[in-house]
């Protein structure tokens, strides 16, 4: 559902269950946010006992990941990691449709002179950061803090869903790169442009390494280093999270790590981890969880999704 493009092609049956979330997400928007949240906590605990594979891959990313929890610290972890997924529908409705007025309202920025400063330079700014249940929201308002702003994207399967986040995200992404387009990248750089890029999740191309990511090796990927090396733009941590009484969210936009980047790129890359790493330890449940983060190592590695 790009601006110009007609929803026809989206009324087949197939669709219909995307439709019933698109429109609940819009008619629920103009709720106060306390109550949006709380709706979605309750799809949230529904899901989780329904989606059998999700669940369990959860379940498996957070023993990995948090192996000095007790079982039912991590019990409790998981479910409120659902509740977050389930708060994520409507945070996309809120990212998504919801005037900047509001936007100011329950969004408070921290460190926005980084950004100032980084483009001044003139080089442009690659925004740091990862997948997190509160991306629409707090990405959202990026339209508030930069004239030229891009951000790096991976098509979903489903057509509509694809459609929609990209129209919801052409709010304040002037370009959505599809996630291999270097030159598309370079060329936003070029222009002093910000380029939101989200390296988390496993990566196979040319630009990836095993390094560990909560002490357990993944694929992962290293062209954070390698872009602003080829571009001078600077790095910038952008994370993002919503405050614990579900108020409003917090958007964090950290100082340029010193010395970024060097030759070593597989170096780089694990500072960045670690600046991750300590993101999602103030709000676990924040972060996506059910995507297989340590797939398809190669041979010589566990599968531990068995």
């Amino acid at each position: 559902m790009q601006k110009n493009e007609s929803f026809l092609k989206f009324w087949s049956p197939s669709y219909w269950p995307v439709w019933l979330i698109y429109l609940s997400i819009k008619s629920l928007m103009p709720l106060p946010l306390l109550w949006q949240i709380k709706i979605g906590k309750y799809l949230g605990r529904l899901f989780r006992h329904v989606s059998g594979k999700s669940s369990r891959t959860a379940k498996k990313n957070l023993e990995i990941c948090f192996p000095e929890l007790s079982d039912i610290a991590r019990k409790k972890l998981l479910q409120h990691h659902f509740e977050a997924l389930g708060a994520s529908l409507f945070e996309m409705g809120i990212g998504w449709f919801a005037s900047i007025k509001r936007l100011r309202k329950l969004i408070h920025i921290e460190g926005r002179q980084h950004l100032d400063e980084a483009l001044k330079k003139g080089s442009g700014v690659i925004l740091f950061t990862a997948h997190f249940t509160t991306l629409e929201v707090g990405v959202s308002i990026l339209q508030d803090l930069c004239k030229d702003c891009s951000c790096v994207y991976r098509p979903q399967r489903n057509a509509m869903i694809d459609s929609m986040i990209r129209r919801g995200r052409s709010r304040f992404a002037r370009e959505q790169i599809p996630r291999n387009d270097v030159r598309a990248m370079l060329r936003s750089l070029k222009r002093n442009g910000a380029v939101v890029y989200l390296p988390d999740q496993t990566y196979l191309g040319k630009q990836s390494e095993m390094l560990p990511f909560f002490g357990q090796p993944a694929l992962t990927n290293i062209a954070t280093s390698k872009l602003a090396r080829l571009s001078g733009a600077t790095v910038l941590p952008y994370f993002f999270k919503r405050l614990p009484d579900d108020s409003g969210y917090v958007v964090n936009i950290g100082a340029p790590l010193p010395n970024f980047p060097t030759e070593d790129a597989s170096k780089d890359t694990r500072r960045l981890i670690a600046l991750l790493e300590k993101h999602i330890r103030a709000a676990p449940e924040q972060y996506l969880w059910t995507y297989r983060k340590f797939k398809r190592r190669p041979w010589g590695y566990p599968d531990l999704y068995e």
